[in-house]
């Protein structure tokens, strides 16, 4: 193989990506339309993902979808293929943290309600396993295809108060490497399973904590996380794409299992 724009051409592939119509899903999504793939963009928001498919174009769709609802997940599956003929890609962008779960000055974790971190359990695990197991199977049945999970820094370091959140996607990093086994042993080592643990990105779910909303700084959390990620900065969407192109993309065809951190060195410091 040859390693030219050519292994990159996703030209006549179709992806499916939950949570598609998110700040880092969407970029996502306008990448592999880019690069001439099919994209199906599946997301609770079904307004949020119709917009999306329809600045896409021709070869984009939005469903809205439910990923705790196994039903609703298979209903997507279905509308997909009869739209595209296959899936070849399954993004599981699917994900979240809650305020509830968080600790703070306010909320001790003694006090932290069992709903809440339930709620965000189910929306990063079984919000990742449950489209994993409609779209796996028809990647099992035609005998290829690609998943890739959205992990997340704090899930090998767990960070302060977000402890359901960093449990959660704990539970990602592991699924994603049993699932990438199972597959390969049980199916065909030609279906690969792999996940980015993105570091500190601004998204609905996290601006809470890095940003004063009154004074629009950054709070003392995100004052600490800058001070700790030796590229100075938090992630920009468009920091993922090329690893994301990478690992979807024959140029990793022999890469599975693997949990890569996009975190502008992060996990790399000390703190000294």
């Amino acid at each position: 193989m040859t390693l030219t724009q050519d292994i990159f051409d996703l030209t006549g592939k179709t992806a499916a990506i939950t949570g598609g119509a998110g700040v880092l899903c969407s970029a996502i999504a306008r990448m592999l339309a880019g690069q001439g793939a099919n994209v199906a963009i599946l997301d609770l928001n079904a307004v949020a993902a119709e917009a999306l498919a329809a600045e896409l174009g021709p070869n984009a769709i939005g469903i809205g979808t439910n990923v705790l609802d196994r039903a609703s997940v298979e209903a997507a599956a279905a509308q997909v293929i009869e739209r595209f003929s296959s899936v070849d890609i399954l993004i599981n962008g699917a994900g979240g943290n809650k305020v509830q779960a968080t600790t703070s000055a306010d909320l001790a974790f003694f006090d932290l309600p069992p709903d809440a971190i339930q709620w965000v359990f189910n929306l990063n695990i079984l919000g990742t396993i449950i489209p994993s197991q409609v779209f796996g199977g028809t990647m099992a049945q035609q005998n290829s295809g690609v998943i890739l999970n959205i992990s997340s820094m704090s899930a090998d370091r767990p960070l302060s108060r977000i402890v359901a959140y960093s449990v959660a996607k704990a539970g990602v990093s592991n699924f994603t490497q049993w699932l990438a086994v199972h597959m390969a042993q049980e199916y065909t080592p030609n279906i690969r399973v792999n996940a980015l643990a993105p570091g500190f990105f601004l998204t609905t779910q996290n601006r809470f904590l890095l940003i004063d909303e009154q004074t629009g700084e950054f709070t003392e959390r995100g004052r600490q996380v800058l001070a700790n990620t030796p590229s100075g900065r938090f992630g920009d969407p468009d920091d993922l794409l090329g690893a994301v192109l990478w690992l979807i993309s024959p140029a990793a065809s022999f890469v599975t299992g693997v949990v890569l951190p996009i975190d502008g060195g992060f996990s790399a410091y000390s703190g000294v």
